[in-house]
């Protein structure tokens, strides 16, 4: 997608006109709902209560727009599965856990415009490009990864498109598990893609970053109701 002439920058927006991160978000929110075909000036302007040509204020043209929305979502989602994959560890276990934290926080890793942006590709030989670049970079930090942690080059590759290729499998075929019942599975998930069994403190700390601790095996409860719980009988 042509990237040519500028965006206007935030200090340029024109109230009336809206804004480049107003018209971003809802071609954002269109391309979620109802796929790129719905990303078009007009509707866009609909849904912002603005003229067709304030658009043009900010955007060259829909091409320029539509490369905006692949910049947010390589910044987005490979950047936080990047991320994560880098962060700091004491053990393979806990690292996938990092990783994890991608699948249950959309600050980090926003599925539903993975989905979008993978549709978008079935239309389109630039996307499909852009989607095949994205993966090498997942993959690759993914087994970066795993061969910090002593795995050879062979076993870190498998073990992360292992990884890979079953989370997208889960964002194509659009499964919903709720955020307990994913959870009663992440031990196993860890020892599959591992071969390790995680430590229970490291498993309660992935938890408590979620609100959450394992009261017995399998079930879980809300911190912040735990907490509740506990200044009532304190009264």
């Amino acid at each position: 997608m042509s990237q040519t002439g500028k965006v206007r920058s935030k200090t340029q927006d024109a109230g009336w006109r809206g804004s480049v991160d107003g018209w971003l978000e809802a071609a954002y929110d269109a391309l979620k709902e109802s796929g790129v075909d719905a990303v078009r000036v007009m509707p866009l302007a609909k849904r912002l209560n603005l003229s067709r040509t304030s658009f043009y204020w900010f955007f060259e043209d829909r091409e320029q727009l539509l490369a905006a929305l692949l910049a947010r979502w390589r910044d987005k989602n490979t950047g936080g599965m990047v991320s994560q994959s880098e962060s700091y560890a004491e053990s393979i276990s806990e690292a996938i856990l990092n990783v994890f934290e991608c699948w249950l926080n959309a600050e980090l890793f926003d599925s539903q415009f993975e989905f979008a942006v993978r549709s978008w590709a079935l239309q389109s030989e630039e996307v499909v490009a852009q989607v095949a670049l994205a993966d090498e970079a997942r993959i690759s930090a993914l087994t970066g990864m795993f061969r910090r942690f002593g795995y050879d080059n062979e076993g870190a590759d498998t073990r992360a498109r292992t990884i890979y290729l079953t989370q997208i499998g889960y964002i194509s075929m659009r499964t919903h598990e709720d955020i307990v019942e994913r959870f009663r599975r992440i031990p196993q998930y860890v020892s599959v893609f591992t071969g390790k069994v995680p430590k229970r403190r490291e498993l309660d700390r992935f938890y408590g970053k979620f609100g959450y601790a394992e009261k017995e095996p399998g079930v879980f409860v809300s911190l912040a109701e735990t907490f509740e719980g506990a200044v009532v009988d304190g009264q």
